[in-house]
């Protein structure tokens, strides 16, 4: 039996008419700007994962599932469908970890939303300026759902922040590519409401392709199903958002549902965002830049140390604390940049290192130390390091803005540069910079198309 329609909130007709306008608004000159060195740094992890496991999986997937050639697969030469393709450049982007971060929300936004709107841009031959802008709405949707949740309660209760946005935020920029009015922005909301789910317990895969597909596959395929249901003819509920139950009242009793419109076309969450500056985990960023730093002035090498302590933030230490995978392990990576002077893709990423005696040895004076005073509520990339060396001198660095974060974001010069060693194995030297410079052009791209000559493998 159909329920009788409830009233949409004021909350709920500003959001969605925002959102509906979105294609209509030129973007600042700044988020522009900031906006394409993302789209740059997770084109370059989509591409860099097709190597790894979760992205060859998520790859001969698709390619066996068939479909109509509407998309591309990065990196591959597989075509298929528009759902399809972002499901499997969603678990690519993540599959590497140097996907980029919102971390105000313990979220990875660009890892669904751009496999999104490449997806549809691609699909119906848009402009780059329109998947420009749908991908900074994407952002802005998604991050905002986790405000008004909470991601401390999400984590305290065991959810997993990034699906979440990730999904409402893919969904948000394809509905807007599909220029869908006001009141289909509401029906797919609703859609989103109901297809939210993602949970801590991923982080017990130790081939981390489970965590690859909830981080960014599966919000790039369910945000883009909500978006096209809803274009054919899908209905729902106006306003999942309000009454009781709602949406949020369910995963928070005590959730902010003023925060899903606070600062709309004024404050863009790209700019709050993170870019990994080295391809590991986003808590360690800020460890190997101390000791970047370290070795660079001191020439520190591995046979120097006699016991390295680094010191970050308490509640980010659990993520990387002596995990089995190489490039989410602080005591491992640090091992690894101390032997090699760097930390590269494939060092980082690969696993016979962890099985290397030297590295091993060298783990074992490595002491990784949770320090409250460091965490931040933004998770800031911070840490503290103090190295005791063989002939007894004691050296010691710190950061409080590691490169990359929010108070050091990297340059369109440093995202080029590793984009560049990301995707050069897989497209070549020469390609992987055409499609640089194109994507830092986006706006100029009439046909997105047209790029699928340079991302194809």
């Amino acid at each position: 039996m159909a329920g009788k329609p409830s009233p949409v909130s004021p909350l709920m007709i500003e959001l969605t008419n925002y959102m509906a306008g979105a294609l209509k608004r030129k973007l600042p000159a700044e988020v522009a700007e900031r906006a394409k060195i993302h789209l740059v740094d997770t084109v370059a992890a989509i591409v860099a994962g097709t190597r790894l496991l979760p992205g060859k999986r998520a790859a001969t997937y698709v390619k066996a599932l068939g479909g109509p050639r509407e998309a591309s697969v990065l990196g591959t030469r597989i075509v298929t469908s528009a759902i399809q393709a972002a499901l499997a450049n969603g678990t690519s982007a993540h599959a590497d970890e140097t996907d980029d971060t919102h971390p105000p929300t313990r979220s990875h936004p660009s890892a669904s939303i751009v496999p999104a709107v490449l997806a549809i841009g691609e699909r119906d031959e848009l402009d780059g300026e329109a998947v420009l802008r749908a991908m900074v709405l994407g952002w802005d949707v998604g991050t905002r759902i986790l405000y008004a949740l909470d991601k401390q309660h999400l984590l305290k209760t065991g959810h997993h922040a990034g699906a979440k946005a990730g999904l409402f935020g893919s969904a948000a920029a394809t509905a807007a590519l599909l220029k869908l009015d006001a009141r289909r922005m509401r029906y797919v909301l609703a859609y989103c409401s109901q297809l939210a789910s993602g949970s801590y317990v991923m982080h017990r895969d130790t081939e981390h392709i489970e965590k690859a597909y909830v981080v960014g596959g599966m919000g790039a395929h369910t945000g883009v199903s909500a978006a096209l249901m809803v274009r054919h003819g899908f209905t729902a509920v106006e306003d999942e958002f309000s009454g009781e139950p709602n949406f949020l009242s369910i995963f928070n009793p005590d959730a902010n549902r003023e925060a899903l419109t606070h600062g709309l076309g004024r404050d863009y969450e790209i700019l709050r965002g993170g870019i990994k500056y080295w391809p590991v985990g986003g808590p360690i960023q800020a460890p190997l830049h101390v000791l970047r730093d370290i070795i660079r002035e001191h020439a520190v090498k591995a046979v120097d140390v006699e016991k390295l302590v680094v010191r970050m933030p308490d509640k980010e230490l659990g993520i990387v604390n002596d995990r089995d995978m190489p490039d989410i392990s602080v005591q491992h990576l640090l091992a690894v940049m101390l032997i090699d002077g760097n930390v590269t893709f494939e060092s980082a990423h690969d696993y016979a290192r962890v099985r290397d005696a030297r590295v091993k040895r060298l783990r074992k004076r490595i002491e990784a130390v949770g320090d409250a005073t460091l965490t931040d509520p933004d998770r800031r990339w911070r840490a503290a390091m103090e190295i005791t060396l063989r002939d007894g001198r004691v050296l010691s660095h710190q950061t409080m803005a590691a490169k990359g974060g929010v108070d050091s974001p990297l340059s369109r010069e440093d995202g080029a540069e590793k984009a560049l060693g990301l995707m050069a194995p897989t497209l070549g030297a020469r390609r992987s910079r055409r499609l640089i410079a194109a994507l830092h052009d986006i706006e100029k791209v009439t046909n997105v198309r047209r790029l699928r000559t340079l991302y194809s493998a």
